[in-house]
């Protein structure tokens, strides 16, 4: 008698976490397509986790009304609520939704208790961190319920959770709080239940919740942070980031129409790259994927064939590539501490970055004179008065001067490439040179992954184009 065969390992299905910006559901009928998008995976076996972003401007709307009611502006703030609530109410009504549908419930009830709680901030006067959290969660919120339609009107059963819900657990750090590291246990058990039920999750992206259970958001472009950190959480195979644009591109293409998609990057240069302004990604999305190694894809909803950019622990570089991409962030300040009391007392130094540790300012570039008798900071123009007023308070018991400039950009060239390569600082300076454009402060880090400067705001998008141009990125240059 033949023994029979071993039967063949059954695989399991492949798992996949996909986020959907704001523009992908901007209207019904880019949020009808970034169903399909879904479906389409679905169809063919992928268990699927979908995590969305707010509609294109709901998230500006929500912080427009949130601080005129704070100002007293409680009629203004009502019609922003009822702009909205049409908005959303039509989408559903497009999508397919009965007037007494689960859906519209949903988006009533939500919208009810935003109208509360910006009555709230009106009565008192008063616009709290957590409050604006609360109120600015309202965008991803109103998203899922239309994501989780669109699916079932695909044949796409769902279930829409928000971050808290779905698990993710952050410190109180409202405005830009970072996951504890319970997150990633909770995540699995609650979402690996409905996954192994044969629902699509469907997680509004931007927020978690506190210990105390207050809503937190993850700062602005959180939703690539939700998505990676669901990722991490159920070892998915991989990430997908849809966007309008075929990837992450070697320049923003509003101000280098000759930009290019960029096929492969590294965790450590798409972190450069989104942390200098490339506003393809969140600065942290790809911190939770890096323990596990999961690869992070940003690919086209126009174009959902195209490969889009793979983001990989291994940085790949072409022969002569030193640099992938050139990137700016607009809107700086450079903040300058100077004076005798500096030099030769480290306590000043140390005293000056736990006064910032202790305002949650985030340092852009940070530059020390040679004789320690001042030190210079780049911050963003919206963080400038705060830091100013933190800074004028004596540290390590000397009163020190305080200066401020505005109308700063950064500009950074990035790339693997870049290590151990002879010439690129010149280029780069040169490039500035021919511009004829002053550099104002000058930055590497030790990884050399990237070299940093800051210059006048007036002067980055023509400094973008040249120095694009100077280190062969222009896609006609490059075929």
């Amino acid at each position: 008698m033949t023994a029979s065969p071993e039967p063949e390992a059954v695989q399991p299905p492949r798992l996949l976490v996909m986020k959907f910006g704001g523009t992908l559901m901007g209207s019904s009928q880019a949020i009808r397509h970034s169903a399909s998008l879904v479906e389409r995976s679905a169809a063919h076996g992928t268990r699927v986790v979908v995590v969305v972003s707010a509609m294109t401007g709901v998230t500006n709307g929500l912080l427009k009304l949130a601080d005129a009611a704070e100002a007293g502006e409680i009629a203004f703030a009502n019609d922003e609520i009822a702009i909205q609530r049409h908005r959303h109410f039509t989408a559903a009504q497009e999508l397919g939704a009965a007037p007494d549908s689960e859906t519209v419930r949903d988006i009533r009830e939500l919208h009810e208790t935003l109208r509360q709680a910006v009555y709230g901030v009106y009565l008192l006067r008063e616009l709290t961190p957590r409050s604006r959290d609360l109120i600015v969660s309202f965008g991803e919120r109103l998203s899922a319920p239309l994501m989780a339609l669109a699916l079932a009107q695909d044949g796409v059963r769902s279930h829409g959770l928000t971050g808290g819900q779905a698990g993710i657990l952050t410190d109180s750090h409202f405005g830009s709080a970072k996951p504890l590291p319970s997150t990633y246990t909770r995540v699995k058990d609650r979402l690996e239940g409905l996954l192994n039920a044969g629902l699509t999750p469907v997680v509004a992206g931007f927020m978690g919740e506190t210990e105390k259970g207050a809503i937190s958001t993850l700062g602005r472009g959180g939703t690539d942070f939700s998505a990676t950190i669901i990722g991490a959480a159920l070892h998915a195979d991989e990430v997908w980031a849809w966007k309008d644009v075929d990837g992450v591109m070697s320049a923003d293409p509003r101000a280098v129409p000759r930009a290019q998609n960029i096929a492969r990057l590294s965790y450590g240069e798409v972190m450069e790259l989104a942390y200098f302004g490339a506003k393809v990604l969140h600065p942290l999305a790809v911190t939770p994927l890096q323990e596990h190694g999961i690869p992070l894809r940003v690919k086209s909803a126009a174009d959902p064939d195209f490969a889009g950019t793979l983001v990989t622990a291994k940085a790949v570089t072409e022969a002569g590539q030193s640099v992938k991409a050139v990137t700016a962030i607009k809107g700086v300040s450079i903040i300058t501490v100077s004076g005798a009391g500096i030099l030769g007392v480290p306590e000043v130094v140390a005293d000056l970055f736990n006064t910032l540790a202790r305002e949650n300012i985030t340092l852009l570039m940070v530059s020390q004179s040679s004789s320690m008798s001042n030190v210079s900071l780049a911050v963003q123009s919206a963080s400038a008065e705060r830091t100013v007023a933190a800074l004028r308070t004596p540290l390590a018991g000397r009163q020190l001067q305080v200066d401020i400039q505005e109308g700063v950009a950064v500009l950074a060239i990035v790339g693997a490439g870049m290590r151990g390569t002879k010439g690129v600082a010149a280029r780069l300076f040169g490039a500035l040179a021919q511009e004829d454009i002053n550099i104002l402060m000058i930055s590497q880090g030790s990884s050399e992954l990237n070299i940093s400067v800051a210059i006048e705001e007036r002067d980055v998008d023509s400094a973008t184009r040249e120095v694009h141009a100077a280190f062969g990125l222009d896609a006609a240059q490059r075929g």
